[in-house]
């Protein structure tokens, strides 16, 4: 009893982990990672930029296009530091409740994520099936209360989760996997029963994620029914072509998302590296690529671009 108490008193902090097994590769990915996190900036940065600046993008699409950017950069900025921890200074330590709550901002916001990605399927659905009422319904109003309320649903839901954390006694290993904190990781170094936090991690993703994705996916439905409702065949291609980016962002949310989660799940064999590529891919991936997708498949923000960089010139 002696042994368990003092392993669990100086439990007070968790050692990080860069590439499993191949540590001396770390300063060529700190080089990949500080290229990834500077697109992340500039790219989401510049969406935010023009949306602002541009009267002609103060539409419904493009602010939640901006709260997704917001979301986005603040994801990015939740793995940031472990990230530069690590890679950068080799510094892989970081404190119980430094990790405890850096994984309350890196759940939190992929949950924000899921939601705003709900709500620009509503602002196509609305825009696809009731153009003429589109800017009366989506007001700047009712905008501010979708945001205020898929940010208060992150918090609800996730705010349980330091408590569950902190309740477990560690007295195992305190070796994470992965370079930055996450629930399911942290979880599995406890020295008992960890029921409670593996049924709300599972309740968590399967009424915010998984509810989510169904009513993205149904929200489809409807549109692809009114699209082919539509006499003309440029007219259906000119219409489901505005939803083309919102459904890249939802793949580069969901495809990685339900990869790491089947890793987690049945890939208990496979090599720790595999673990640590399909979480970074999961957290790193997206941030970088919405702002590159809505700028390439988005006429009014590719053209703002090209003059402000014109200008420059």
């Amino acid at each position: 009893m002696m042994n368990f108490n003092i392993s669990h008193a100086s439990y007070h902090s968790f050692i990080l982990t860069g590439i499993p097994g191949m540590p001396d590769k770390n300063p060529w990915m700190a080089f990949a990672l500080g290229f990834l996190y500077t697109l992340t900036l500039l790219g989401n940065g510049t969406i935010l930029a023009v949306t602002k600046v541009d009267q002609s993008l103060h539409e419904p699409m493009y602010y939640f296009l901006s709260i997704l950017a917001l979301t986005d950069v603040s994801l990015s900025m939740s793995t940031l530091p472990t990230m530069l921890s690590i890679f950068w200074f080799n510094a892989p330590e970081i404190a119980f409740d430094a990790c405890i709550t850096q994984m309350f901002f890196i759940h939190g916001f992929g949950v924000v994520e899921s939601g705003v990605l709900v709500s620009m399927a509503f602002d196509r659905f609305v825009a696809i099936r009731n153009p003429l009422r589109y800017v009366s319904i989506l007001t700047q109003g009712v905008i501010t209360k979708i945001g205020i309320t898929v940010l208060a649903r992150a918090v609800c839901v996730v705010f349980p989760v330091p408590f569950l954390i902190k309740r477990l006694p560690f007295c195992h290993s305190n070796v994470l996997s992965h370079p930055y904190c996450l629930h399911q990781d942290a979880m599995r170094l406890a020295c008992a029963s960890t029921r409670i936090n593996s049924l709300y991690g599972l309740i968590i993703v399967i009424f915010t994620l998984g509810w989510d994705a169904l009513i993205i996916l149904f929200s489809y439905v409807l549109i692809l029914q009114t699209v082919l409702g539509i006499a003309s065949r440029a007219e259906r291609f000119k219409t489901l072509n505005t939803c083309l980016s919102h459904i890249c962002a939802v793949l580069l949310f969901y495809v990685p998302l339900i990869g790491v989660t089947m890793v987690h799940r049945f890939g208990k064999h496979l090599s720790p590296v595999v673990h640590t590529l399909m979480a970074n891919i999961y957290l790193l991936l997206p941030p970088v690529m919405n702002p590159i997708v809505y700028s390439v498949k988005t006429k009014q923000i590719r053209r703002r671009i090209i003059q402000v960089f014109q200008r420059k010139v």
